[in-house]
């Protein structure tokens, strides 16, 4: 690799990159073609991204100002530098957000949704409001006065607040002030007002506690109270103990707790707040510049509005897309049957997850099944897939579920879920010292006679209903006895960690999966250099490892042809005359999270696909135990193949990657519009009829 290669313009900086993603969320919200209802959630989606981003990168780029010199080098960028980018960057998006959110309010009211705030009910709305208040909301209400007397409230991450100036405007004194948390966890943020002929009007639940406020203060006397909204975002660091006498989920449990109290790292406000009492409010917490002080709008958490309300018709909706049967088992009676006979490809959730669930209700219930294996990052809040193994384990059989308790966000409730695996006798395994459990694996082990057979899943994405029907994701369901047999190696590997395991089929993480990869490309390499075909296909949610991309880089040097399809973070910069002009870019986002993980490489004319639960990011290549798999079957890689084709195809939802963020749509090249993500669905829609 060229010296010159390892100069920072030719990697885009992977928190730049991330912000570049989050854009191409908020132009969803801004395309007119996307049905109203859907656009406001896009706001809502664009806004819990922001947050988690807050939460997590920038909370773990503040921490790297302790370290001198040595977060320059890690960072490839002064740590102070690169925070006044983002700063500068996210106001940018900030103020983007809140002109497609009055842009929207506009859209709306022509649909005849009105959002109205506490100076425009009338005398009904506002009887109606005032009881409201008074029946739902005020019993959970709970104002703390502003005094120098007390210590000032730690604000909660995730909340947001009114912060009240309370005065008396016949006298001179100084002002009183205080603090109300919106009590959303208890109830909807929207409240839905009476209609009005074929008018629905909705209020954010903020508005009604302003409402209320001269009855929360009423013996007080004042005569003049103002609102305005604040939220803190809170650094959410695990900071997990070392002590070797406590159980590890007994420390989750601990940091869990000192999580809500992390130091502060982004604090928006709204910006007509008067400077009193935002001075305040940032003594009080403690704040400086530093701490990513943004003026905003007059509301915050705009992650609620993912949960908007379902009003107005099915028109302003997307049109449904229900599930589809895999025309491999419409019929079966017996899944395992089927899978004994080929491998099963499942494409989520364009085909039914049920297929999952109802393998685990199969397995549970069948005499010869004596042993169920599986990981857990991320389960859903009624979970069947929880249900299945407890099924399967008083039905006698040997259930293991290896369980990961860092899955970001998801903490509390899989030490919920495994406290309850456990206390049904089922085997808990928390993964390994040092690495994140993020593979997406099941094993199933029948007997047969004096033998054994075994069952895998190989997957992309998490075992959660909910997801399954928003994320693109895919399960491969094989008997194949050397993928088989490796899947087993992973789970013995989690029991027995210090011994050493080696793969032939499987990429594991963090055995062998960057040196797999590696080889492939360098395959590709030679192949080109000889004047052979040569190509990568490469569809990814993040692409920030430097010596992958390099690698990349190199491929592209010697005539290799590179596809890249990646939904969020794309450090590599494509179509660099004399380093990457070889290697397209696209991104897409859509009504379904883009999550799948697929890789084809030539090989000289043999095709080789892969799937993989793990980007290419340090973490997943060497900090986290991942699983990739070959897929040997060939009507499925023609399938991939077809499938891949569209989405390379797509001249609606693609965005170009560049080094400007730019993020302008693939130009269509043909008088079909291709959307891929309705053409993948149509695809597996016509498999059903041949």
């Amino acid at each position: 690799m060229s010296k010159i290669v390892s100069h920072k313009e030719y990697f885009i900086n992977r928190d730049i990159s991330w912000l570049d993603f989050n854009h191409r969320v908020l132009q969803e919200a801004e395309n007119k073609t996307v049905p109203i209802i859907e656009r406001v959630r896009f706001l809502g989606i664009f806004s819990n991204n922001l947050d988690e981003f807050f939460r997590v990168r920038v909370a773990n780029i503040k921490r790297m100002t302790l370290w001198g010199k040595g977060a320059t080098g890690f960072l490839h960028e002064d740590p102070y530098v690169l925070l006044n980018l983002i700063q500068e960057k996210v106001i940018i998006l900030q103020s983007r957000f809140d002109h497609v959110y009055e842009k929207i309010l506009k859209e709306l009211r022509k649909e005849n949704i009105y959002m109205i705030d506490e100076k425009k009910l009338t005398k009904d709305q506002l009887a109606f409001t005032r009881s409201f208040f008074k029946h739902e909301v005020r019993q959970w209400l709970v104002p703390i006065m502003l005094t120098n007397k007390l210590p000032f409230p730690e604000l909660k991450d995730r909340s947001i607040y009114l912060a009240v100036k309370l005065s008396k405007s016949k006298e001179k004194g100084k002002p009183t002030y205080a603090l109300i948390e919106i009590p959303s966890d208890e109830l909807s943020r929207f409240v839905e007002l009476p209609k009005e002929g074929s008018k629905r009007i909705l209020m954010l639940l903020d508005d009604v506690v302003r409402v209320g406020l001269e009855d929360i203060f009423s013996a007080f006397q004042f005569d003049k109270l103002e609102a305005y909204t604040l939220k803190v975002t809170r650094d959410a660091e695990l900071d997990i103990s070392e002590d070797i006498s406590e159980s590890f989920m007994n420390k989750v449990s601990k940091s869990l707790k000192n999580r809500k109290s992390g130091q502060a790292v982004r604090f928006i406000y709204d910006s007509e707040m008067p400077k009193d009492l935002l001075a305040v409010i940032i003594k009080g917490n403690k704040l400086s510049k530093g701490d990513h002080l943004i003026p905003g709008g007059r509301y915050h958490n705009f992650k609620d509005f993912i949960k908007f309300p379902d009003i107005g018709g099915q028109r302003l909706k997307y049109s449904p897309l229900p599930p589809l049967e895999h025309p491999d088992l419409r019929n079966a009676v017996s899944l395992l049957s089927v899978i004994r006979t080929k491998d099963i490809l499942l494409h989520f959730p364009f085909q039914s997850f049920d297929y999952i669930i109802d393998l685990l209700r199969e397995a549970a219930i069948n005499p010869n099944i004596t042993t169920i294996k599986m990981t857990l990052y991320r389960a859903a809040e009624n979970s069947r897939i929880i249900k299945s193994l407890i099924n399967a384990a008083k039905n006698g059989k040997n259930v293991t579920v290896v369980i990961e308790l860092q899955a970001r966000f998801d903490e509390e409730n899989n030490i919920q879920w495994a406290r309850i695996l456990q206390d049904e006798g089922i085997r808990v395994i928390f993964g390994t010292h040092g690495l994140k459990v993020h593979s997406k694996l099941i094993l199933i082990r029948e007997k047969v006679g004096k033998n054994m057979r075994l069952y895998a899943h190989v997957g992309t994405g998490n075992f959660h209903e909910g997801t399954a029907k928003i994320y693109t994701d895919l399960s491969l369901l094989t008997c194949d006895k050397n993928i088989a047999n490796e899947v087993e190696k992973v789970f013995e590997f989690f029991k027995e960690n210090y011994k050493r395991t080696t793969y032939r089929k499987l990429f594991v993480s963090p055995t062998n999966t960057r040196r797999n990869f590696i080889k492939l490309i360098e395959t590709e390499i030679k192949n080109a250099k000889k004047g052979l075909e040569a190509y990568i296909i490469i569809k990814i949610n993040n692409i920030v490892d430097e010596e992958m991309i390099e690698k990349l880089y190199d491929a592209s040097c010697a005539g290799v042809n590179i596809k890249l399809i990646a939904r969020g973070n794309c450090s590599l910069v494509p179509e660099i005359k004399g380093l990457s002009e070889n290697i397209r870019a696209t991104s897409i986002i859509d009504r379904f999270l883009e999550h799948t993980r697929i890789f084809v490489f030539c090989h000289g004319g043999q095709e080789k696909y892969y799937l993989s639960s793990a980007d290419w990011m340090v973490r997943n290549l060497d900090r986290r135990i991942e699983a990739t798999v070959p897929i040997l079957d060939k009507t499925i890689q023609s399938q991939l193949k077809d499938v891949l084709n569209i989405y390379l195809s797509d001249n609606v939802k693609a965005r170009v990657i560049d080094s400007k963020g730019s993020n302008s749509y693939v130009e269509a090249n043909s008088e079909k519009p291709i959307r891929s993500q309705i053409e993948v669905y149509n695809y597996y829609k016509k498999l059903l009829d041949v």
